[in-house]
């Protein structure tokens, strides 16, 4: 495994954590673009056919954490 492929590992594991400190912790050290990456992903993660039903539970877990507050996005 190479460091990118380490790095995403690790990231993910951490956004799909469920520990709403390791999700918001791992999520702002991301750059702004990677957010508005993992932000989308996480949505079709929630809501579009395929996930696993845990999958599906730790997308919607870290768009409650992540998700700004107040608003929709």
């Amino acid at each position: 495994m190479n460091q990118l492929e380490a790095f995403l590992e690790k990231t993910w594991d951490s956004l799909l954590s469920r520990d709403p400190d390791r999700i918001e912790r791992t999520y702002l050290n991301l750059d702004k673009n990677s957010q508005q990456v993992v932000l989308e992903h996480l949505k079709k993660m929630a809501v579009e056919p395929g996930w696993q039903p845990e999958q599906v539970t730790s997308a919607r877990a870290a768009l409650q954490v992540i998700r700004p507050k107040g608003g929709k996005e």
